[in-house]
């Protein structure tokens, strides 16, 4: 298939596009380039050996995806393209709601336009909010704690409304978790334009001495050590999972959890990175961050059911990954957020 995949030079759009292109698909980029670098595309080349389209647009403008569209003959979309800072969102929420919803409503129109009904859109955890933990599809939505959450809420109801109107369009809502890690390769990874708003980048970057120290937020929630636990899911399983949900045919919305289905709180990562790597890691306690819940990870069984997907790699994985990049100079020189 051809696949159009929006915001595909950033870091899970990266790593999905080389995923796409080793199961044989066809890949065209849409990306405007914000919080990524257009390098990410010599880089996927040099992993698959492979080229990819590239248009430098903004998914939010309906003239340009409309002429994307009629340009290219495309069989599905993965839509990446967003603002994905959960503390940004607090201080730039309309910022937030115009990207990140706009975007989506732009290209399902285009989709139902042009008959393309595979539409995988990247959902999050955090439509959860505080429910019980593990989260299960079933779970209804829970009021978010910040703008980016409810711009993912926002999203599933416009696409989930979408679908029942127009027979054929068939979204696919991928609620994942706590990306990390890297391509093997160290060509690509999580790379932010700035400082990163992401907890690995953030350890890498520390125990490279790049940042002063890691800043923990918050060492006084339930959870076994006090700090917050997360489902941490290694990037390249994340992209699998997306190439899994765009070849199974589709009828209707399908919702999927994407991690591993094991909690790891913060210290517990940054001792799995020290002892995995033999650095340092130099780190504070600080007040809790607005927005944070103590614990969030999946139930997976429905996606290793009816997609046959499952998570291969583990925590020790991740972090050997995440350092790996970090020390390849050849990849950190222009890889992507």
């Amino acid at each position: 298939m051809n696949i159009l995949v929006t915001g595909g030079t950033g870091y899970i759009g990266s790593h999905t596009c080389v995923a796409l292109l080793e199961a044989g698909h066809s890949v065209v980029v849409a990306d405007n380039l914000v919080n990524s670098k257009i390098d990410a595309l010599d880089r996927i080349k040099r992993i698959t050996g492979k080229d990819i389209l590239f248009h430098e647009i903004d998914v939010t403008c309906e003239e340009s995806v409309e002429g994307l569209f009629s340009s290219h003959l495309i069989d599905g979309v993965i839509h990446f393209a967003g603002l994905k800072a959960v503390g940004e969102s607090i201080q730039k929420p309309l910022e937030y709601y115009y990207n990140n919803v706009v975007s989506t409503i732009v290209l399902a129109r285009a989709c139902i336009g042009h008959g393309v009904h595979r539409f995988v859109f990247s959902s999050s955890a955090t439509v959860y909010g505080e429910n019980e933990v593990p989260f299960v599809e079933t779970m209804p939505f829970m009021p978010t704690t910040n703008p980016y959450g409810e711009t993912k809420v926002m999203n599933e109801r416009i696409l989930t409304d979408t679908a029942k109107a127009n027979p054929g369009f068939s979204p696919t809502l991928l609620r994942y978790f706590n990306p990390v890690g890297a391509h093997e390769s160290g060509l690509i990874g999580e790379d932010p334009n700035g400082i990163p708003n992401n907890l690995m980048p953030v350890i890498t970057q520390a125990a490279k001495g790049k940042l002063q120290k890691l800043l923990v937020y918050g060492d006084d929630y339930p959870t076994d050590d006090g700090t917050g636990v997360r489902d941490y899911i290694h990037v390249v399983d994340l992209a699998e999972g997306h190439v899994a949900a765009i070849a199974k045919p589709m009828e209707g919305v399908r919702i999927y959890n994407l991690g591993t289905g094991q909690g790891t709180s913060v210290l517990e990562l940054v001792k799995a990175f020290e002892e995995v790597n033999g650095i340092k890691v130099p780190y504070e306690i600080v007040g809790r961050r607005p927005g944070d819940i103590p614990s969030c990870y999946a139930d997976v069984s429905k996606a290793e059911r009816e997609l046959g997907w499952k998570a291969r790699f583990g925590i020790k994985e991740m972090v050997r990954d995440a350092w790996r990049f970090e020390n390849n100079s050849a990849g950190k020189s222009g890889m992507s957020g």
